[in-house]
């Protein structure tokens, strides 16, 4: 390649090879012309030289010449010269930058995360439906549940969380008798630490620690372990041959966390009132046996059954938001990352929201 003058017009001069696979060796070529044009912007291109041409090739020969829309391409080759002709009525400048008013952009950006939140509403109830469908489909089936699956999935989400779950309901029924003390002593009432320490773990505090702890731990693993199936294109072959992903991947998931959660709630709640036990025991005249001989007096099996309750549609939420994000992914490991961080916020906003919502009906059943 050169820059030649023909008849005081600057011509451009190409030949040889100029496809993707020959970019690397002319580079240094194309430097080099560069510097010899010395700011000159040829008003023609000679290739007529070339032998081999793509859009890459045609692309960096429009850009040495700086060519415009009046810029003329000799070629002897029909093909070559349609080829420019595309590349050269595509090589616009860049659109200027648009500077939005804050505000525009601010309510533009609300209006956006709106529809979005209302299509993932929409998208995680009509895949909570499927669910319910192939589960009643799967009790006239028994057959259909796999139990192998749902054990193995259970010693994860039940067996190796007892210990995380336990420590921390441990420590807040510690706290809650703790602060307790410290505040009804003032009024000379600090036995009734035991009631609070009793009902706040058996209500609110036991199952809804439970599952934020299960959401961070079991919900996470599911989107993740899903997300990257679909990844791997795994899912689609599975649809390939005919096998249902819900019931194959979501099905023992889910039965295995909803039954899983109420054990687990069960566990938080004993050690909670363990906890709040060896704190009475600490700052108040309190034994072991006159803490739980007070507790069963004093608080009341519906306590113990309003938590209960709850336990189990927690797990099922927690473990459908994994699952339905688990099944969103898109194609990169960006995406399981995405998705699964967003499984974790979604599913310890909706067990919050309805553990709310359980407290307003309990509320107006007064139990």
């Amino acid at each position: 390649m050169r820059y030649v003058e023909r008849s005081g017009t600057p011509v451009l001069e190409v030949g040889g090879s100029w496809t993707v696979f020959s970019m690397r060796g002319l580079a240094r070529q194309a430097e080099q012309a560069r510097r010899s044009a010395r700011g000159r912007g040829p008003r023609l291109v000679d290739a007529s030289a070339v032998k081999r041409l793509d859009t890459a090739g045609a692309l960096e020969i429009l850009q040495l010449a700086d060519a415009r829309a009046d810029t003329e391409v000799k070629t002897g080759d029909e093909h070559h010269a349609a080829l420019f002709k595309v590349v050269q009525s595509n090589m616009k400048p860049p659109p200027a930058a648009r500077h939005e008013n804050w505000l525009v952009h601010l309510f533009d950006e609300i209006g956006h995360d709106l529809v979005d939140l209302f299509r993932q509403i929409v998208n995680l109830c009509a895949f909570s439906g499927e669910m319910l469908v192939i589960f009643v489909e799967a009790f006239v089936q028994p057959r259909r549940f796999r139990i192998g699956v749902v054990v193995r999935q259970m010693l994860e989400v039940w067996i190796k969380a007892l210990m995380i779950v336990g420590v921390l309901c441990f420590l807040i029924g510690v706290v809650i008798a703790y602060q307790g003390v410290q505040q009804l002593r003032q009024f000379g009432a600090e036995t009734f630490t035991v009631e609070a320490v009793g009902i706040g773990m058996f209500r609110e505090l036991g199952v809804l620690l439970t599952a934020i702890i299960v959401a961070g731990r079991s919900g996470s693993a599911f989107t993740a372990q899903i997300g990257t199936m679909q990844v791997n294109q795994e899912i689609d072959a599975m649809r390939t041959i005919g096998l249902n992903p819900i019931e194959w991947l979501v099905l023992p998931r889910l039965l295995a966390l909803v039954i899983s959660m109420p054990l687990l709630a069960f566990w938080g709640d004993m050690t909670g009132l363990l906890g709040g036990a060896v704190a009475c025991t600490v700052y108040l005249d309190f034994t072991f046996v006159q803490f739980f001989d007070r507790l069963r007096d004093t608080v009341g099996a519906w306590h113990f059954y309003t938590g209960m309750i709850k336990a189990p549609v927690f797990g099922f939420v927690i473990a459908a938001i994994g699952c339905f994000e688990g099944l969103q992914v898109k194609g990169s490991a960006e995406s399981v990352g995405q998705l699964t961080t967003r499984s974790v916020v979604e599913a310890i906003f909706v067990v919050i929201v309805l553990d709310a919502v359980f407290s307003i009906i309990f509320l107006l059943a007064d139990v």
